[in-house]
């Protein structure tokens, strides 16, 4: 928890209660369905909270945005996202029924009215969004695919609208496609070795008039 005081430190008393939950909540649930590691649940504000939270050092939601997290698995990044940013709405997505079950119960459990899940693949949803999140669940081709056609038009954010890709490591020849995408080095804003080749990539995307 600390941690999160460091980076932001102007939480409110509410979202430091619900941020202060989540390691109950988590070893509860992860007791019951393994969705995190034993190493990552012992480091779950370092590996897991805090790495959700550095797309919020590259982008503030604005209120009544909407942020669809593709392959949330247990929450991730969204659940963390959804509350420093009350006011955005989220839909977290994974096509595992039991991960969106501990998503479920972690949301209810932190009284998270902006969270809304669905155990599909994200191909078979139909809404846009003002940005895709992810933590690396494909590569990006791939990923660009999947979710192709739900990124809305309209521009709200000084960030264009488009993915913010959590990735780790060389990300030049996986990127050469993508011109347009920027890297966010997330040693830039947190001090911890953990992060030393941890990045958000922004790739917004481009319509056609």
């Amino acid at each position: 928890m600390e941690l999160l005081f460091k980076y932001f430190p102007e939480l409110s008393v509410k979202q430091q209660s619900q941020f202060g939950k989540l390691a109950e909540l988590y070893e509860d649930w992860n007791q019951k369905i393994n969705v995190v590691s034993r190493k990552d649940i012992d480091e779950l504000y370092l590996r897991h909270v805090l790495h959700s939270l550095g797309i919020a050092k590259v982008v503030s939601f604005l209120p009544g945005a909407s942020v669809l997290d593709v392959g949330t698995g247990g929450g991730f990044p969204g659940i963390p996202l959804a509350i420093l940013f009350p006011e955005t709405q989220f839909h977290l997505v994974d096509s595992i029924g039991k991960k969106i079950k501990v998503v479920e119960e972690v949301a209810n459990g932190l009284g998270l009215d902006n969270v809304k899940t669905t155990n599909a693949r994200v191909e078979s949803i139909t809404d846009q969004y003002d940005f895709i999140v992810s933590r690396a669940v494909a590569q990006m081709e791939t990923f660009v695919h999947w979710v192709k056609g739900r990124i809305a038009k309209e521009n709200k954010h000084a960030l264009k609208n488009g993915i913010l890709y959590l990735k780790g490591g060389d990300l030049e020849e996986e990127l050469s496609l993508y011109k347009t995408a920027k890297i966010f080095s997330l040693n830039n804003f947190f001090d911890e070795a953990y992060y030393d080749t941890k990045c958000v990539v922004h790739l917004p995307m481009k319509y056609k008039g």
